[in-house]
C-alpha cells in the first residue's frame, strides 16, 4: 500500500473544550496533588494524545459500520472477531509467496475500518499528532473536582472511597494535525464522516463523559492536497521541488475545494457501502507463485 506514494492529505485545525476535558495519566503516587491528574507534556501543559482522539473516532465508525453490516468493522479486542486472525494470516502467507499478491489478498479481506486506521496486519493510512495546547489562551489553571463511590445499601459515600481528580478547564484550545496518504476516495469519505462528529460535539471524549465531561468541538483551518492519479513524474517532482523550499501551501485547498472534495469523497463512501458483501471483500482463491 506504501511502495508507491499516491496522494497526501494534511489537515489542521483547533480543538476546542465545551466543557471539562479529564483524560488521565493513571493514580498519581505523588503524596501533594490530585489523585487522577491529567496527562501533560514535559511542561506541565495538558496534552491530548492523538491516539485518545484517533481512538475515539474509529469507535464511532465502527458503531456506524457495523449497523450496516458486522464485517464492515472488525473488533480489535478480540482475535476471533478480526476479519484476518494469526491463523488465517499463516495461511495466505504460505499461499502468496509474491509481496504485491499477498498484500492485495490482505488487503481484500480486510474490514473498511482497519484498511484505514490500521490493524495488527496492516498498517495504518491515517496518523494524528498529540494535541499540544495553544498557549496563548493557557494560563496554567487546572480545575480539581471531588468524586465519591456511593454505598447502595446506604446511599451515602462509601468509607474510603472519595478522591479528587484533575480537569482542564472549558473553553481550552489545542492544536489539531492529521495526516493521510494513499487513501481510496471511499477512505476519505470515512475520515471526513469521522471529523464532522468532533465538528458538530458528537465525540467526547476522555473520561467522565457520563458526567457531561470531554465534549469538544474540532474546527478545521487549513488543508493541503496532492494527488497523483497520472502518474505523471513530472507532477511528482513538483511536488518534491515546493516540499524542498517550503511551499507547500502550493497545495493549499480553498475552503470551497475542500468542501467540494468533501462531498465527492463522502459520496465515494456511500457507494462502497452499497455494494454487495461479495464485492467488497474480495475471496482470493488462486494461489500465486513467486516473481
Amino acid at each position: 500500500m506504501f511502495d508507491v506514494f499516491k496522494n497526501r492529505l494534511e489537515l489542521t485545525g483547533t480543538l476546542t473544550t465545551v466543557t471539562a476535558l479529564r483524560i488521565s495519566q493513571g493514580r498519581s503516587n505523588e503524596p501533594i496533588g490530585s489523585d487522577l491528574p491529567v496527562v501533560k507534556d514535559a511542561f506541565g501543559r495538558p496534552l491530548i494524545p492523538g491516539s485518545s482522539f484517533k481512538g475515539a473516532m474509529r469507535s464511532r465508525l465502527e458503531s456506524f459500520l457495523r449497523g450496516i453490516d458486522p464485517e464492515l468493522a472488525a473488533n480489535p479486542a478480540i482475535e476471533a472477531e478480526w476479519s484476518i486472525t494469526s491463523d488465517e494470516l499463516k495461511d495466505l502467507k504460505a499461499q502468496f509467496s509474491n509481496d504485491v499478491a499477498l498484500t492485495d489478498a490482505i488487503v481484500s479481506k480486510t474490514d473498511l475500518v482497519s484498511r484505514l486506521f490500521g490493524s495488527p496486519w496492516l498498517s495504518s493510512k491515517l496518523q494524528i499528532q498529540d494535541l499540544s495546547v495553544l498557549q496563548e489562551n493557557w494560563f496554567g489553571q487546572y480545575q480539581e473536582r471531588d468524586g465519591v463511590a456511593i454505598d447502595r445499601d446506604t446511599e451515602t459515600a462509601a468509607d474510603g472511597k472519595l478522591y479528587d481528580f484533575q480537569v482542564v478547564p472549558a473553553g481550552t484550545s489545542f492544536q489539531f494535525r492529521t495526516i493521510v496518504e494513499n487513501a481510496e476516495e471511499w477512505e476519505l469519505g470515512l475520515l471526513m464522516i469521522g471529523l464532522h462528529q468532533f465538528e458538530t460535539e458528537q465525540i467526547p471524549l476522555g473520561g467522565g463523559r457520563s458526567r457531561g465531561l470531554g465534549v469538544v468541538k474540532l474546527e478545521l483551518d487549513k488543508y493541503w492536497w496532492f494527488d497523483y492519479p497520472d502518474h505523471d513524474p513530472e507532477q511528482l517532482i513538483q511536488y518534491l521541488q515546493h516540499l524542498i523550499h517550503d511551499d507547500k501551501d502550493h497545495y493549499l485547498m480553498t475552503p470551497e475545494r475542500y468542501d467540494a472534495c468533501k462531498t465527492d469523497w463522502a459520496d465515494a463512501l456511500l457507494t462502497e457501502l452499497r455494494k454487495p458483501r461479495q464485492q467488497r471483500f474480495l475471496k482470493v482463491t488462486t494461489t500465486n507463485s513467486a516473481s
